[in-house]
């Protein structure tokens, strides 16, 4: 196939490349030095001189991403598989004690809590899928943030126009967290372990802190003015007056002190006492909606997940108000009519088919989705094989088909992999799928003084107007996602879990707004399809449409030809854009979090997108 390499010319290709690749991720955290990284282009460079590239994208062996990569681990007795490699030993270390799925990937997840600021917070909420090998059974568990009481449907609309800035930083943005009051229930009903166990590394990596990895401080650089304007944010995140860099030590004492009381009492902790006294007096003081009345309101909310059946497996998703599990059940139904096998690997022909099926699904996100505790989803038709056969028939198979009645309004900011996403299994088959968010960039950017908390900015995933994109070019052009007092906005996180035979096979997700779908959805269809190994799965180059604007975002990785794709793609009527991902550059594809079950031998595999900084931890025999 055209993914797997080969050749003699290749094969000098392929060890040029193993011998950068490895050299650059010999540091854990991935602290590259510049004098690494510059060495690593003039290789590519040369490279590219010298060489032609013979395909699009390449296997995961062939650029060092096997058994010996911090990418990959493997294991036949549990995985955690998360963005930040302590935040994955913190959910092993949970397993080594006996504990189970749920065990750690509720330390997972306050640990990385800690570990990702920018990505993930106590301040935010998110969504878990649990499977329960004993059972059978897959829950669905909602803990997203909630509208306040106080909101209202044209809250960030001034003079008739919208106001981007009104729902992404500052009081008005924030939504009732939710992640404190999730992960304890998880932990209460499935754990086997005490509370206060499985908070130990996340408190413990709060009070002595760590060093400032790159895309921290990157994060850190890109919303220095928002986090330098108060006192609180100030104290945590600059060092004398000037933003946290690269390896300095980032140290959150209040944040501390504030898991040792939910460590200690629980999610009361969070929603009542001190810590709900000091975000509502915060609220107040700076003009937000958020009341104690609605802290006391909060519930998790259990929901049946969206299923689906593909290639001899079943699929397992998030429901509304995520429109995820809905988005990637109709896809894979409509995609099963095409012989994409036959087609090959990101050849024109499946590429367009790919393509054409992520424009209807995102058509149809802006039409339906919603919170179905407020609106009308018509999910069971949405996910139904009919549906996805009139879908097909309405795809032209030798020309795009342009996304009409797009309002010509701006595209907002390219998303940000501001969310994070982790995978668990544990011994007994039982897994874990949770993406967890605070939305933008360290959220709103407010943080509650003397709790360490900073608070989401998820206001945004509403529309605020019909057909106005939010932050990540999103829109709506119903009613169905506006805004409404304790009303959920509408959400692309897709934690989805694959069973075969009734055994798990597959545990994914990620960050990164739309493409937090297309991501899932590629990876999926090439192992399940395209039968690559996770790790080639993972690294393969990716597509994504979203069906407004009317753009294909193809990714080529740098020093790599497209070998003639965009071409052929353009002259079919799609609107292409080349996007490179390689050294010095961040992919804007996702950031996928996997585990891989083998039915034959039990092997587990777990994978890190090596797009981003993350890291799988294995639990080892005995």
């Amino acid at each position: 196939m055209a993914y797997a390499g080969g050749g003699r010319i290749r094969g000098i290709v392929a060890l040029l490349r193993l011998a950068y690749i490895r050299s650059c991720l010999r540091e854990e955290n991935m602290m590259l030095k510049a004098r690494i990284v510059q060495t690593g282009k003039k290789i590519l460079l040369l490279l590219v001189v010298l060489i032609p590239f013979t395909g699009m994208a390449y296997g995961a062996d062939a650029l060092g991403l096997g058994e010996n990569s911090p990418f990959v681990s493997t294991s036949r007795h549990g995985m955690v598989v998360a963005a930040n490699a302590q935040a994955s030993e913190a959910g092993v270390a949970m397993l080594r004690r006996g504990g189970n799925a749920a065990d750690a990937a509720v330390a997972t997840s306050f640990a990385i809590s800690v570990l990702r600021p920018q990505s993930t917070g106590i301040g935010g909420g998110g969504f878990l899928l649990l499977y329960l090998a004993k059972e059978g059974k897959t829950l669905a568990i909602d803990f997203r943030e909630r509208a306040p009481l106080k909101a209202s449907r044209d809250m960030f609309i001034r003079d008739g126009e919208v106001v981007p800035s009104l729902s992404r930083t500052g009081p008005l943005a924030v939504a009732v967290p939710g992640i404190v009051a999730g992960l304890v229930e998880v932990q209460q009903r499935y754990g086997s372990l005490s509370l206060a166990e499985v908070m130990q590394p996340a408190i413990r990596l709060a009070d002595e802190g760590f060093p400032v990895y790159p895309h921290l401080a990157r994060a850190i650089a890109y919303r220095a003015e928002v986090l330098g304007e108060s006192d609180a944010t100030r104290a945590v995140y600059y060092r004398n007056d000037q933003p946290l860099k690269q390896d300095d030590l980032f140290v959150q004492k209040d944040l501390a002190n504030t898991l040792r009381a939910i460590a200690e009492d629980g999610k009361d902790a969070f929603y009542t006492g001190r810590v709900a006294q000091a975000i509502v007096a915060e609220m107040q003081r700076i003009g937000g909606l958020l009341t104690q009345d609605d802290l006391d309101q909060y519930r998790v909310i259990d929901r049946a997940p969206v299923t689906g059946g593909f290639q001899g497996r079943r699929i397992y998703s998030m429901p509304p108000p995520s429109s995820g599990g809905v988005l990637l059940v109709q896809m894979l139904n409509v995609l099963s009519g095409f012989p994409l096998q036959k087609l090959g690997f990101q050849t024109p022909g499946a590429t367009h088919i790919l393509t054409e099926t992520l424009r209807r699904a995102f058509r149809d996100r802006a039409r339906y989705l919603g919170d179905t505790d407020f609106v009308s989803v018509p999910v069971e038709r949405l996910v139904s094989p009919a549906y996805a056969e009139d879908v097909r028939a309405k795809i032209d198979v030798s020309k795009a088909t342009p996304s009409q009645g797009i309002p010509q309004t701006p595209t907002g900011r390219i998303e940000s992999t501001s969310t994070t996403h982790l995978s668990v299994i544990d011994k007994d088959g039982n897994a874990v799928a949770t993406t967890q968010t605070v939305n933008l960039y360290f959220g709103s950017g407010v943080m509650v003084p003397g709790t360490g908390i900073l608070l989401n900015d998820e206001m945004d995933d509403f529309n605020a107007q019909p057909d106005h994109p939010n932050a990540f070019g999103l829109i709506g052009n119903t009613d169905a996602n506006a805004i409404a007092p304790r009303k959920t906005p509408l959400s692309s996180m897709s934690p989805t879990i694959v069973t075969r035979e009734g055994k798990v096979e597959l545990v994914i997700g990620g960050p990164g707004g739309s493409r937090i779908i297309s991501s899932v959805l590629q990876v999926l269809l090439n192992v399940l399809t395209y039968q690559m190994s996770l790790p080639d799965a993972m690294f393969a180059t990716r597509i994504h449409h979203q069906w407004y604007p009317d753009r294909l975002n193809l990714e080529v990785q740098t020093g790599s030809e497209s070998n003639g794709l965009a071409e052929k793609l353009q002259a079919m009527g799609h609107n292409v854009k080349v996007v490179e991902w390689g050294p010095g550059k961040r992919s804007r594809f996702g950031n996928i979090q996997a585990i891989h079950v083998d039915r034959e031998s039990g092997l587990i595999t777990g994978v890190s997108d090596p797009r981003g900084e993350g890291r799988p931890r294995g639990l080892d025999a005995g």
